[in-house]
């Protein structure tokens, strides 16, 4: 791609920007991102590609979450094991609806820059820069917090480095062993029919495992452990440019027999961008003529793709072209966040365009960002029954296109946060204070999260039922 480096988005229109007063501490900044070493490996991020191949193809399912705008502060062991073991527990059951192996990318390790629809608010009568995540500047509502800081550029590595660090190694000492898949706890999950029903899949998956181990084939590590990807919107294009290197792409091994000595072929080059395995575009930043979607083009890695009420199919079918030339299979995930009243407007229509394209994409479900309204108090909230209908919808309608929804993107924690009313716990909008500690828009907790794991599980069994 001659025509691409990871600097060129540099000369296109960008949304979003931020404006730094500190040219020579941005400066500094992108000048030691650039000595650090990648986040994540290439050979990560290739496996991650061969697993979105077989989403887009019917064979398997994607589950992505976590938190809506990471804070530095989550950077600690048990909101990072929370959120991996709700991510786990929610694979498990949807891997029993679905009949399907699930691939599990985590909002972690850097999803920290957050879009604004102002560059600025009115706190206490007073205009300051809106809080734009904790890379760019901070929460705290005075002046001297809201000023973008680059140096949080160089702090955003670390706690990413950090985070990413503790969960691998948290992976490969046991877990996601699902030989004890009882030691995850369900935490704050109380509801007895939702216990009932894990407790009968956890068993299910323990007689499997026993079998496994009765006739000595249990040794493979892949019921030990588990792949977790990470993911974030790639919103700020300074600091992606930084850590996107020119790499090796990973090389298939050709011989395999005891007589062969394993032959590797050339390997041709590469840019991926190394801060996670996935990166997305918002649905604010996906201009054809602009900055983001210029740097997206010429990344290596599988990237995504926000698409709501304002995307018009023929506009979709020309990102598709411009991001994936090649039409690559599951090199793009379409990530729909329309809104469960308007998903059977706009979805039908724009799965029909892709189809007629030649494009192969994942589709994925957001439910979350559509569905946010406001309580008469100004309170930012979702309830869980608009976001289960828009699931529900979404996989009504792609069955119906001949098309097949891949997964669902969901903004959530570990955590027993109160921040979307509904659910088998029945929280109501008088229960909003009682823990309502998001940065930006609401999650569901994880009484909600593994409740609606259950349900989209139960619509997939019964699909396979009805065929």
């Amino acid at each position: 791609m001659a025509d691409w480096s990871p600097s060129s988005w540099s000369t296109k229109p960008i949304k979003q920007d931020v404006v730094y007063e500190d040219a020579k501490g941005v400066q500094d900044a992108l000048e030691k991102l650039q000595k650090l070493p990648p986040l994540v490996t290439t050979q990560e991020i290739s496996n991650l590609k061969k697993s979105l191949r077989n989403v887009a193809l019917g064979n398997a399912f994607v589950l992505q979450g976590g938190d809506c705008a990471e804070l530095f502060d989550y950077c600690n062991q048990d909101m990072i094991e929370a959120k991996v073991k709700l991510l786990l527990q929610m694979s498990l059951v949807l891997i029993w609806g679905a009949n399907k192996p699930v691939i599990r990318i985590a909002r972690i390790a850097g999803q920290f820059a957050k879009p604004r629809s102002s560059p600025t608010e009115t706190i206490n009568g007073v205009e300051m820069p809106s809080f734009r995540g904790d890379n760019i500047n901070g929460f705290d509502a005075d002046a001297a917090s809201r000023r973008p800081d680059p140096s949080r550029l160089v702090s955003a590595y670390f706690h990413s480095a950090t985070t990413l660090n503790y969960m691998r190694a948290s992976l490969s000492s046991g877990l996601a062993d699902l030989h004890s898949p009882l030691d995850w706890g369900l935490g704050h999950v109380i509801t007895p029919s939702i216990k009932e029903q894990y407790t009968k899949i956890v068993n299910a998956v323990k007689d499997a495992l026993r079998f496994m181990h009765t006739v000595g084939i249990d040794k493979d590590r892949g019921v030990e452990t588990a792949d977790i990807y990470t993911s974030h919107e790639g919103l700020s294009l300074e600091y992606e440019q930084t850590l996107t290197r020119l790499q090796r792409h990973p090389v298939e091994k050709i011989g395999t027999n005891i007589n062969t000595t394993t032959a590797k072929t050339a390997a041709p080059t590469g840019f991926y961008a190394t801060s996670a395995h996935f990166l997305w575009i918002g649905d604010r930043t996906r201009q054809l003529d602009g900055a983001h979607v210029e740097f997206f083009r010429g990344i290596a890695n599988p990237i995504g793709i926000k698409i709501g009420p304002s995307m018009q199919p023929a506009e979709l079918v020309d990102l598709l072209n411009t991001v994936n030339p090649s039409k690559e299979i599951g090199k793009v995930t379409l990530i729909s966040r329309y809104g469960a009243s308007k998903i059977a407007q706009f979805l039908p229509g724009h799965i029909a365009a892709v189809q007629e394209s030649g494009h192969i994409p994942v589709w994925q479900c957001d439910p979350m960002h559509g569905n946010t309204q406001a309580t008469p108090s100004g309170v930012k909230t979702r309830h869980f029954t608009d976001i289960l209908a828009e699931l529900r919808q979404a996989l009504e309608i792609h069955r119906a296109a001949g098309s097949f929804l891949g997964g669902m993107h969901l903004e959530l924690t570990g955590e027993a946060v109160t921040e979307c009313v509904g659910g088998a716990a029945g929280l109501t909008e008088d229960g909003l204070g009682e823990r309502y500690t998001t940065f930006c828009d609401p999650r569901l907790n994880e009484k909600q999260a593994l409740e609606l794991a259950f349900l989209v599980a139960g619509f997939y069994r019964q699909e396979e039922e009805e065929e």
